[in-house]
């Protein structure tokens, strides 16, 4: 059938052109962030938690992905950044009390809004389903629209009260330019919070430092009426003895003679504790030297050499 009666076919109905791009649904795209979690592409389920760059998790999720140290692991775009569970916030959301989608069995009979949300802002009351912006607090974690904190504006939260500052506030899903400047900040945070920390560790070795230079420093002399004592190896003490001088101009105090006196009481000698009366005698059987730890000559033998306890 076709081509008869004069008709006459175009150009576009006989040579195939390039195919259209295909355009991404914005109703999907908007179901997929808002209610995804952007690791899993799971649903999202509380503990959720949010990225620096304003990214939706599951908290699990963000778990098993630090946790997973293994060669096999493949690298997550969604989580590249995060480095530490320290990297992410959990929200504070705000339950909506129109939303029924998990108290309602579906059986395919009813029809689905995808627009409703499960979470709302507590200040306007506008649903968190993407068709409006919404950012949350770094201190807190609490969700709040974008038009709240405009239209109430305050330095302090308006759910739990802690006070914050502009950077502090992240939004949720934005755009390519959000994610820019979230993006600068995070690196800006993150090398304030390298260089306090080399800072400390400074500190803290020059502290150590000054303690131990403190330590070996020489105190005060121990010396007294003008006589230095000092010890030997050999047990012999060395008495340096300092006069002055008897001269009536009024000279200052020279060092005199010194003179070496070897004293026999100084002189160490070795004593047994089984011989000392100061002790007792269950202090002494602690010691081998004490007459239960030698061993008699029955429990000797003639054949192993002798050691300290066979004497």
């Amino acid at each position: 059938m076709g081509c008869d009666g004069g008709t006459i076919p175009k150009r576009h109905e006989l040579v195939k052109g390039p195919r259209k791009v295909e355009k991404v649904d914005k109703n999907a795209e908007l179901v997929a962030r808002w209610h995804y979690c952007a690791l899993s592409q799971e649903k999202l389920r509380r503990p959720i938690v949010a990225c620096e760059l304003g990214r939706l998790y599951n908290k699990d999720a963000i778990i098993e992905f630090l946790l997973d140290k293994s060669a096999d692991k493949a690298p997550m775009e969604a989580a590249s950044h995060i480095k530490s569970i320290k990297n992410v916030t959990e929200l504070n959301l705000a339950d909506n009390p129109a939303w029924s989608g998990d108290k309602e069995s579906i059986k395919g009979d009813k029809y689905d809004d995808m627009q409703s949300a499960r979470f709302i802002c507590p200040v306007v009351g506008l649903e968190m389903n993407g068709r409006h912006r919404f950012c949350f607090l770094r201190n807190c974690g609490c969700v709040f629209s974008e038009r709240a904190l405009k239209e109430v504006k305050a330095e302090v939260c308006h759910k739990c009260g802690v006070p914050f500052q502009g950077e502090d506030v992240i939004i949720l899903n934005g755009n390519k330019e959000d994610v820019e400047t979230l993006k600068k900040r995070m690196e800006d945070r993150r090398l304030k919070s390298k260089l306090e920390k080399k800072s400390k560790k400074c500190k803290s070795a020059e502290l150590a430092s000054q303690q131990d230079t403190a330590e070996d420093s020489p105190g005060p002399s121990k010396a007294k009426n003008g006589q230095d004592c000092i010890s030997s190896t050999s047990g012999e003490k060395r008495q340096i003895i300092f006069t002055k001088s008897s001269a009536d101009n009024g000279n200052s105090s020279v060092p005199g003679k010194v003179s070496k006196v070897n004293k026999a009481s100084s002189i160490a000698t070795k004593r047994s504790i089984a011989d000392s009366e100061e002790k007792s005698e269950a202090y002494k059987s602690i010691f081998t030297s004490h007459s239960s730890a030698k061993r008699s000559k029955e429990e000797c033998s003639n054949w192993v050499t002798h050691t300290a306890y066979y004497f």
